[in-house]
């Protein structure tokens, strides 16, 4: 049986089942007197589900089923029928969960869940980024297959907000509502006045020992969430950087990112990057309560304190890959693999760096790659040990003027 007819099986048990309770709660009162609606005190609800075939199904024979829906449904759009499963009801999505594996493993795009899971291994998950100028805003998709015209599968989206001292970039799984008070807000991004160093917040604690960092909009979010389950805070999860151009020397960007919550020793055969397989959920009353009006050299302390004032030797380190100058094109040039075609300062490629103490090989394995293709439209493609949010988040630094490296 085609996972199609299931669904119109219990399409039709919904169905029947809905219009019988209706006939017995509205049917008497609406045939005798056609202006008012007698409710039956003695009408009992009727659980459609409880009451269709599928509730008696044995738990193997279940299993069984929606393995073989899983492994069948391999990419998008049609491995929405996965997520479709999932929201039929508890019992089905506990199954789900645990027949779906990471993406580290599965190399599967599913759950909202797995943007925060790292990237597969042994390949690039491709995706690419459109840019709307009129709105700020930012959105990523993934890349269905290259000779498509489509818009993708949505992943996430992000919009600029200028600030006097800073651009904040917030990050949300809905493309309608990019906003810090909607229950889809995941993370942003902010920089410093000029543009050259970036922190990524997460906000939802990437691990349980995560530190919440103290910040006045920490206070405004959880003030405007709506879903009080998914509370908003302030988790660093990484720190990018751009060095300084002081002679004004025309030339390509160089950037290095420090990442938190990611050790060294996951770009190493056999290392382990964490991996949630869930969103963690903090407590509201643990985040600090902060004065309203702060001074302007806090805020300062607060945004540059971490690892870009002190690197920690456990956590990864990427640095962008040196170009090398073509003479006959007269340009610098890097290899993308045909998936970049239009030259700009925004295109970089990330490596980990010799600090973290990886061999060659290692050094020289991409691991974010982000390319201009179009007026507005650009390529992200990103693998272990990074996950989709931290790749978009990285992309993003480089969208924002620098006056002090270009």
């Amino acid at each position: 049986m085609s996972f199609k007819s299931i669904l119109q099986d219990m399409r039709g048990d919904f169905g029947s089942m809905s219009r019988k309770g209706f006939d017995v709660k509205f049917g008497s009162g609406m045939r005798s007197r056609s202006h008012r609606v007698v409710q039956d005190t003695s009408f009992v609800p009727v659980d459609a589900f409880e009451q269709s075939c599928w509730a008696n199904m044995p738990p193997e024979l279940l299993r069984d089923v929606l393995t073989r829906i899983e492994a069948s449904e391999t990419t998008w759009p049609s491995r929405k029928n996965v997520v479709a499963c999932a929201g039929v009801c508890r019992n089905w999505r506990e199954i789900m969960k645990e027949i779906v594996k990471t993406l580290e493993d599965s190399g599967k795009l599913t759950f909202p869940i797995s943007l925060k899971q790292p990237g597969p291994r042994d390949s690039l998950l491709q995706c690419y980024i459109k840019r709307n100028r009129n709105h700020q805003t930012y959105y990523l998709y993934l890349s269905l297959n290259q000779a498509s015209n489509d818009d993708g599968k949505f992943l996430l989206a992000a919009r600029r907000c200028r600030r006097p001292t800073c651009t904040d970039y917030i990050i949300s799984l809905n493309c309608d509502d990019v906003s810090r008070g909607s229950s889809t807000y995941i993370g942003k991004l902010r920089s410093n006045f000029l543009g050259t160093k970036f922190t990524i917040y997460d906000a939802q604690p990437p691990n349980s020992g995560a530190k919440v960092v103290k910040c006045r909009s920490t206070r405004i979010v959880n003030m405007k969430q709506v879903s009080p389950r998914v509370p908003a805070g302030n988790y660093p999860v990484a720190h990018v950087s751009y060095e300084l151009n002081v002679l004004g020397s025309r030339g390509p960007r160089r950037m290095q990112c420090v990442m938190d919550a990611i050790p060294a020793s996951s770009v190493e055969p056999g290392g382990v990057a964490p991996t949630q397989t869930e969103f963690l959920h903090s407590n509201l009353d643990s985040f600090p309560s902060l004065p309203f009006f702060r001074s302007k050299s806090t805020r300062t302390e607060n945004f540059q304190s971490g690892p870009l004032a002190g690197c920690d030797d456990g956590m990864l380190v990427l640095r962008n890959k040196a170009p090398r100058w073509h003479e006959q094109l007269q340009c610098w040039c890097l290899n993308f693999n045909g998936r970049v075609t239009v030259a700009s300062v925004k295109n970089f490629q990330l490596v980990a760096s010799p600090e973290n103490g990886v061999g060659r090989q290692d050094h020289e394995n991409v691991i974010l790659q982000f390319g201009k293709v179009g007026k507005d439209v650009f390529t992200m493609d990103y693998q272990y040990p990074i996950s989709a949010f931290q790749a978009f988040a990285i992309c993003l630094s480089s969208f924002d003027t620098k006056i002090a490296c270009e």
